[in-house]
């Protein structure tokens, strides 16, 4: 009876160890460690023989490229990041995961090492720790798709999650008051952002045609984002979700319209909130320091503009209901 065939074959080393070896791919490839018996060799082997049918194979070299390599290529790769995204990964890589993983093999990236090293970041920047994981975990996952690590060492339970403090909440008058103490020609920007829940960058890029002033809707399409280096960048929405046409409220209509006459070119492209001098686009960074922070001051408010513009993102009938308390308000009033 003929021996049984093996997948690869095994040599015993003038050490008394035995070397597993075998052709992949018109390659050869050396196990990464010796076996102290023949029948560990070939088990080895067995493993790798599974791997190569399912798919599932890794060449052993591959987990040799270190961390800081990979994650260098893989974020020249990713040409589909939006400004902002880049900067934060930018910065998360350069802050906290390279100067612990730079010069280690991706396949030395143990459960064990990054337990390790999430437990500190843990304790010395808890905010940042949830997105330095996430975005670590990301990267290796690439590395997996890549065949350059059998399965992701990123395995720790809940370590992506956050736990931001609760948002503050403006009341309706704090919305009216607000609105009331930025200049008249921010005033619908105001009231826009907290009744439609338009962000900064999605007011910024509004254009007269995106008004339907008959109908009563607003339609984002673009939104603008201002860079740390202070560049101005106008590209869609992060999601297909982002593009939405959004219902304006009847009583923020008149305030709108008069806006439209008042402070917008007459042109389909004329934008709804320009800079200041009238021409080009409102600066993130130049209405916080210019309007937003002397209004909050006013008002005697401690209000980010982002959570401003979050404050009425309700169930409908909770809205519907506010609606209906400021409708009761103006008539009283």
């Amino acid at each position: 009876m003929p021996a049984r065939r093996h997948f690869g074959s095994v040599r015993r080393l003038p050490s008394s160890r035995y070397q597993a070896s075998y052709w992949h791919l018109a390659e050869r490839h050396v196990a990464p460690e010796t076996f102290t018996t023949k029948g560990e060799a070939y088990a080895w082997l067995s493993t790798v023989e599974a791997d190569v049918l399912k798919g599932a194979w890794v060449a052993p070299s591959a987990g040799s490229q270190t961390f800081g390599d990979y994650a260098d290529n893989w974020l020249n790769r990713r040409r589909d990041l939006r400004p902002r995204t880049r900067e934060l990964y930018e910065y998360l890589l350069g802050s906290f995961l390279l100067p612990a993983f730079r010069n280690i093999c991706l396949a030395d990236l143990t459960l064990a090492r990054i337990r390790l090293w999430h437990g500190g970041l843990v304790t010395e920047h808890p905010a940042l720790a949830p997105k330095a994981y996430r975005l670590l975990k990301t990267i290796l996952n690439a590395a997996v798709e890549d065949r350059r690590l059998i399965a992701n060492p990123c395995q720790i339970k809940g370590a992506a999650a956050e736990h931001p403090d609760e948002r503050p909440v403006a009341t309706i008058a704090e919305v009216d008051a607000l609105a009331d103490a930025v200049p008249p020609r921010y005033r619908a920007m105001v009231l826009l952002a907290a009744w439609c829940s338009l962000r900064f960058g999605e007011l910024a890029a509004l254009t007269r045609q995106r008004v339907n002033p008959i109908q009563g809707w607003v339609e984002v399409q673009q939104t603008l984002t201002e860079t740390d280096d202070g560049h101005l960048r106008l590209g869609p929405p992060k999601t297909k979700a982002g593009r939405r046409a959004v219902a304006i409220p009847p009583h923020v209509m008149p305030d709108l319209m008069r806006h439209l006459e008042t402070h917008v070119g007459p042109t389909p492209d004329s934008l709804l909130f320009p800079a200041p001098e009238g021409t080009g686009y409102l600066r993130r960074s130049n209405f916080a320091r210019r309007i937003w922070q002397p209004a909050i001051r006013k008002v005697g408010v401690s209000l980010h503009f982002h959570d401003y513009a979050d404050v009425l993102v309700m169930p409908t009938s909770v809205v519907e209901a506010l609606l209906c308390e400021v409708s009761e308000l103006h008539r009283s009033a």
